[in-house]
């Protein structure tokens, strides 16, 4: 039973109150997918029950699929907005703040971070021997069978990703311009969104840099730490977008 967390965190401006909210009400079918496949794959290597770790939990909703499943969770986000509605939707599971690099991973059965998370840079430090390190925590604290499991964006593809696209809900509207660098190896989106607030609309502008590492190199550190890695396209029948792969990482139950 996890009765309290102490989770060490860095100040992020990353999905303030009404960016969490657009998400929480307009961007979340893909967690959806993503938690019933994930309930095939942890039964598949026969975790029925046990602590899930979700790393970048955002607004809970893998967590509630969990929790309705029979698991336990811990949902760690850097964002006390997306927390603030995490808790609301998924109230028996247990939550903390702070980044990935540096929150504590308590033994666990498999831990989860979907959403692209290990390629943003809301955390500055986000480099490969940061993520060595996280990757290597993940291996300590899973038991003997356990798994991590990830999708993660490994290369910006053949097509151009920039450009502007728009969401539309009933009181929101998200307008997201995307920039490509290819020299630096990164992906920007400028997020600009109008809440409405009584009869009026309310702005607010955010900046998310994502950090695109080499093709196939996440795989291959995880062998290294001796993760049994297998890659897919997608979460089940629904595959994600070009240059995304879905990691499924194993630690062998020998060890």
């Amino acid at each position: 039973m996890i009765d309290s967390l102490t989770i060490a965190s860095k100040k992020s401006h990353s999905y303030s109150d009404d960016l969490a909210y657009v998400h929480d009400n307009g961007f979340t079918v893909f967690a959806r997918t993503a938690g019933r496949e994930l309930l095939r794959i942890f039964r598949r290597h026969g975790i029925r029950d046990g602590l899930v770790v979700d790393i970048g939990c955002g607004t809970g909703v893998l967590a509630e699929i969990l929790v309705a499943a029979g698991y336990r969770v811990l949902g760690i986000d850097i964002s006390p907005s997306m927390l603030k509605l995490a808790r609301k939707r998924a109230p028996t599971a247990t939550f903390g703040l702070g980044s990935l690099f540096d929150s504590p991973l308590p033994k666990c059965d498999a831990i989860t971070c979907t959403g692209e998370c290990l390629n943003y840079l809301f955390d500055s430090s986000n480099t490969l021997s940061r993520l060595d390190k996280l990757f290597t925590r993940a291996y300590e604290a899973l038991r003997p069978g356990g798994v991590f499991v990830f999708d993660v964006l490994e290369s910006l593809g053949a097509g151009t990703r920039s450009g502007m696209v728009f969401r539309t809900g009933t009181d929101w509207v998200v307008l997201v311009n995307k920039i490509e660098d290819r020299s630096r190896h990164t992906l920007t989106r400028e997020i600009t969104t109008f809440r409405r607030v009584g009869s009026l609309y309310r702005r607010s502008d955010e900046i998310h840099a994502a950090k695109i590492f080499q093709k196939g190199q996440f795989p291959e550190m995880l062998r290294r730490l001796g993760f049994i890695v297998r890659v897919q396209r997608g979460y089940g029948a629904k595959t994600v977008a070009p240059g995304h792969v879905v990691v499924l990482a194993r630690r062998s139950a020998g060890r």
